[in-house]
């Protein structure tokens, strides 16, 4: 238990060495305060807080018995990271933990000097690496400097990369670079909960975890003074030289710089082609504008990192292949784009995504378009991966895999900065349930482990603003599975989470009737889901169990702070099979679906009673004048179910509350 107080305590420390915030708490973390004493308060005052005690003894328990090589059932605690881990033995205050983590990262990324080395630091904390300082990077003055930097920063990435692959093996290195892919994205094509060769995705997870993981950060440290945006600037004073014709490459070519890390291209300022995999000893692209179209760009053991640079125009990048576009398969990418409406065209493992690697995509402005098929717009699975678009309305669209999510040893995240965005998750493979239609989808901030194989991630959407739509299919949108975290949150706009979506993935009527299971605020197995809306007047869509819905030893939360809201589904706020759901929503006038929010079933099948403590559900509204399935239930206080489960609805002042006798 110590050691878990000190975790937890380091964790804050690291939320305070990171980020310099507001001089005063923002407005969500005196709420998140509030909503903690509410459940404390409550789970007290109805004498039920024995029973709580005892369920999360009781998860503590499992996540002892499956700690290390322990086994528990079909159970084990390969690839399993400890920030999780401390969530689940303090549920209480999860949704504070969350709330800070979230915020913080979200903060960092607003910071357009440091920010971004920031965000790296804290993901590398959830990798349980502490990373090291280099030191404040000086932007270069001249063009020459410039020239300097990338040369040294590509052989400090690649030294980086070699040294995270030491501790494997030659035959383990090939096999990771052989069969990463096909094992943990490739053979996927349905049934995202896990991967269909369990030995090989257990073996491709036991090598990632031998990895040297600092070292991987470090790779991560490298690139990032080369998203300056004092240093991008200055790229754009490169002389103009002579004009160079290079196989491959269409268009003008001022330069070429050999160096033992591969070769540096200097694109103008008109529309150029690159043939990225014609030109295999090419490791970096520096084109000084127009409107350019870049083909594939695929990493391999004789090129492990691939750095892309485009200052201006509209530009197009394409390919079919894994690993392009800011995305990683066994190496290091990075792709930033100035300026410019862009579309980025792909199928998998892209658009800031990895399997055992660093993938960054930074895109800085435009009104931009991300299409991919499974593990890319913010997807890790062994390191990590970054998108992050600064401005725009943008549109996402995948099918698997995506908008923010951590896989085994990964941590996922897109950040959209600003904007009014649309994201699209789903609409290709059919879920795996005989009882419901619907599709897969596994996207937009869900931490998952691949079943009977690897704990999961951490993977994180963050939407700094703007009136958003968020489609997705089974299992998407701020959730936990299978010793995971997932955070999806909205810090301001009218938004709209529509539920299923609504065409299939390729434009045409779905084959599949609109059905969303498992989605908008989840966990399911062990794991740790949370959906947070900041502001605005905002619609929560879905069919079942959603909406803070908890299933099988974890915690699921949706919290919304501000706005007149809508609850489509008959419930929400709920717990089963020993878990514990939450929603809570602060301020105006908000409708529900149905009289079912907060109620928890006196009944458990999965685990042992009483020893696994029960169910425990919160429906908490403070403000407003509220109605649940047509009928307005204000200031009330109610037990619904069993004594775990808590209806309430209260004014702003707490003391103003009406109690009703439990039914």
């Amino acid at each position: 238990m110590a050691k878990r107080v000190a975790l937890c305590a380091a964790i804050a420390a690291g939320f305070a060495g990171c980020i310099s915030g507001p001089p005063s708490c923002p407005n969500s973390e005196r709420l998140i305060r509030q909503l903690e004493t509410e459940m404390a308060t409550n789970l007290d005052r109805r004498s039920v807080r024995a029973k709580f005690d005892q369920y999360q003894k009781y998860a503590s328990g499992r996540l002892d018995a499956t700690a290390g090589t322990n086994t528990w059932r079909d159970k084990t605690g390969n690839c399993r990271l400890n920030w999780y881990d401390a969530l689940m033995r303090d549920q209480l205050h999860a949704p504070g933990e969350v709330e800070r983590f979230s915020r913080a990262f979200h903060q960092t990324l607003l910071d357009e000097t440091q920010g971004l080395r920031r965000a790296v630091a804290l993901a590398a904390q959830r990798l349980d690496v502490d990373p090291h300082s280099k030191g404040k990077v000086v932007s270069p003055r001249k063009a020459t400097d410039a020239r300097e930097m990338i040369m040294r920063t590509l052989a400090e990435a690649r030294q980086s990369w070699d040294a995270a692959l030491a501790p494997l093996s030659d035959e383990e290195k090939n096999d990771l670079r052989a069969n990463a892919y096909d094992v943990t994205t490739k053979q996927v094509v349905g049934n995202g909960h896990t991967f269909p060769d369990k030995a090989a995705g257990r073996r491709i997870c036991d090598s990632m975890e031998k990895m040297n993981r600092r070292a991987l950060i470090e790779a991560a440290v490298a690139v990032i003074p080369l998203t300056g945006r004092e240093f991008l600037e200055r790229l754009k004073t490169w002389p103009r030289g002579q004009h160079l014709t290079v196989p491959g490459v269409e268009g003008e070519l001022r330069e070429v710089i050999r160096t033992q890390a591969g070769q540096i291209l200097i694109g103008g300022t008109g529309d150029n082609v690159y043939d990225l995999d014609a030109l295999p000893e090419v490791s970096a692209v520096v084109d000084l504008g127009g409107n350019d179209t870049y083909r594939e760009g695929t990493l391999s053991a004789q090129r492990p990192v691939m750095i892309v640079l485009d200052l201006g125009g509209n530009d197009t990048y394409r390919g079919e292949k894994p690993g392009i576009q800011g995305g990683a398969v066994c190496g290091v990418s990075l792709l930033v784009d100035v300026a410019g409406d862009d579309q980025y065209e792909a199928q998998d493992v892209a658009q800031g995504a990895c399997v055992a690697g660093i993938g960054i995509l930074i895109d800085d402005a435009g009104n931009d378009t991300y299409r991919g098929l499974r593990r890319n717009q913010g997807s890790a699975m062994g390191g990590i991966a970054l998108l992050v678009d600064r401005a725009g309305d943008d549109g996402y669209h995948s099918s698997l895999y995506a908008q923010g999510f951590g896989g085994p040893l990964g941590v996922g995240v897109l950040a959209d900065l600003a904007g009014a965005d649309h994201y699209y998750a789903g609409g290709k493979w059919p879920d795996p349930y005989d009882d419901t239609p619907g599709y897969d989808g596994w996207s937009q901030g869900v931490g998952a482990g691949p079943r009977r194989i690897g704990n999961g991630g951490v993977g994180m959407l963050l939407d700094g603003g703007g009136d958003d739509i968020y489609e997705c299919d089974y299992f998407s949108h701020g959730g936990g599975y299978w010793f995971a975290v997932g955070i999806a949150r909205d810090f301001g706009g009218n938004d709209e989470r529509v539920g299923a979506t609504r065409l299939a993935y390729g434009g045409s009527e779905r084959t599949e009737k609109r059905f969303l299971r498992w989605g908008v605020g989840f966990q399911a197995h062990y794991g740790v889901g949370f959906l947070i809306d900041d502001e605005g007047n905002d619609s929560y869509g879905g069919t079942i169990v959603g909406l803070g819905f908890a299933w099988d030893v974890g915690v699921a939360g949706l919290l919304d702070f501000a706005g007149n809201d809508q609850y489509r589904l008959h419930s929400g706020g709920t717990g089963y099979e020993a878990a514990f759901g939450i929603l809570f929503d602060h301020g105006g006038d908000d409708t529900y679906g149905g009289p079912g929010y907060g109620a928890a079933s006196d009944k458990v099948s999965y685990h042992p009673a009483p020893d696994c403590g029960g169910n425990f559900s919160f429906s908490i509204n403070i403000g407003g004048k509220d109605s649940y399935g047509g009928e307005s239930l204000n200031d009330v206080d109610q037990e619904r179910g069993s004594s775990g489960g808590f209806f309430i609805d209260r004014e702003s002042n707490p003391a103003g509350a009406a109690v009703i006798e439990a039914h």
